[in-house]
């Protein structure tokens, strides 16, 4: 691409400079011919001057000296038969001398072998008394025209180097943004989305850049959050699993139990840990799943059977009580989870029985999940541990936050987590 400016540069750069020196080299040999012309013009007019009283008196004149400027110019005088009287020339008058002699013009001017030669008639009255002739080589005059035309085709070549210096400077400066908004895009593909193009201070290639710099923030933005989805997904579903195992577990130990409820307990397991996948599966698309006023009686059922089956083969309980509490409008497939996450947390590093408080709160609607275990004093319980366990909670405030309520340990001891949900607004009466 380099290559290909330069060589379009430069060609411009040759196509222009030969459309401006054709007609200059054409007006610089018109110009030397004419200075040549108004020379030998000088020259004669100079001499007939000097020599007209000499040749009306019938002597021999002498040719006058020439004046700065006209040394190139040879005089010479003839007599009106074309006799050479004086001077530097021709024994005998050419065409030019025989022109001027017929008196017919004042100047002639013509090419005399190899000179250019010019005659001005010398008149006395109506009688002609001779022709002045003043001529110069014809290779001076070539020699300017061509040293001109090297001076200028010396031009040509440095103003030709010069665009090639240019063109390269520039397409340099043109072409490395490219080069590096090509490396970005390289490695994009590659998989580094904090790939970014520096910006070259062009504003075409900087809007380019910009363009892939924000298409590869949205890439890693979404893959990120991708990730964070599986990890988050693969927590959720480890709390159904979990019970589901606990449940087949203790149906093999005691053999004599009647099959049926282990069956019936494990599909009721099983629809629940489809649930959860369905609610992930929402939550991860919309990202806002639809409000509708909270059915928290079958939330809280809900709660009960997954509880039982997680506590039960551990020999803790599991209350639930509700004091009152008003209804929301949320995303029950959020507060589903949400709940879910507190009960696995209180199952795995609780201890006791785990109670489960609707209550109203104010404006909100409060949840309480509470079990007997040790005190968790300054520790942040929303932090990531190395064991994972933050991630579930994390992800419960997440989905509060999004229905815009508060997920927070409302106390240390003993662990008691309470999530807050706005309240619907009250009916107005009919």
């Amino acid at each position: 691409m380099r290559r290909r400016i330069t060589s379009l540069t430069v060609l411009a750069a040759l196509v222009a400079t030969l459309l401006f020196a054709l007609p200059l080299a054409f007006a610089v040999w018109q110009y030397y011919h004419d200075d040549a012309k108004g020379d030998l013009e000088r020259a004669a007019d100079t001499a007939a001057l000097a020599v007209s009283h000499e040749l009306d008196a019938g002597l021999r004149p002498e040719v006058p000296p020439s004046e700065a400027g006209e040394d190139e110019a040879v005089v010479a005088i003839y007599l009106p038969d074309g006799q050479l009287l004086a001077g530097h020339g021709p024994a005998v008058g050419g065409p030019v001398e025989r022109q001027a002699a017929r008196a017919t013009v004042d100047v002639v001017i013509g090419r005399e072998g190899d000179e250019l030669a010019l005659a001005v008639p010398v008149v006395s009255g109506s009688r002609l008394t001779g022709v002045v002739r003043a001529a110069m080589p014809m290779s001076d005059l070539r020699q300017r025209i061509i040293l001109t035309w090297l001076g200028m085709a010396g031009l040509a070549v440095a103003t030709t180097g010069a665009s090639w210096l240019l063109a390269r400077r520039f397409t340099k400066r043109l072409v490395r943004p490219l080069e590096e908004l090509a490396a970005a895009a390289d490695r994009l593909g590659d998989g580094d989305f904090t790939a970014r193009s520096p910006r070259a201070g062009i504003p075409e290639i900087d809007q380019v850049g910009e363009t892939l710099d924000a298409t590869a923030a949205r890439i890693g933005s979404t893959l990120e959050r991708e990730r964070a989805f599986s990890a988050e997904a693969s927590h959720q579903l480890r709390t159904p699993l979990t019970g589901l195992r606990l449940q087949l577990e203790a149906a093999l130990e005691t053999p004599a139990a009647d099959p049926y409820a282990a069956i019936r307990a494990g599909i009721a397991s099983a629809d629940r840990l489809e649930r959860t996948i369905e609610d992930l599966l929402a939550l991860g698309r919309e990202r806002r799943a639809p409000r509708a006023e909270l059915a928290l009686d079958a939330l809280l059922e809900e709660v009960r059977q997954a509880g039982e089956a997680l506590l039960g083969p551990q020999g803790r309980a599991l209350r639930i009580l509700r004091e009152d509490p008003p209804p929301a409008h949320v995303a029950a497939a959020a507060v589903r989870q949400v709940l879910g996450v507190l009960l696995d947390n209180a199952v795995t590093h609780g201890r006791g029985t785990v109670t489960v408080l609707a209550r109203d709160a104010g404006d909100a609607l409060a949840i309480d999940v509470a079990d007997e275990g040790p005190d968790l004093g300054e520790t942040d319980p929303f932090a990531t541990a190395p064991s994972g366990h933050g991630i579930g909670l994390r992800l419960a405030r997440g989905l509060a936050e999004a229905e815009g309520g508060r997920l927070r340990l409302s106390r240390p001891s003993p662990p008691t987590f309470t999530v807050l949900l706005p309240a619907a607004e009250p009916t107005p009466p009919a």
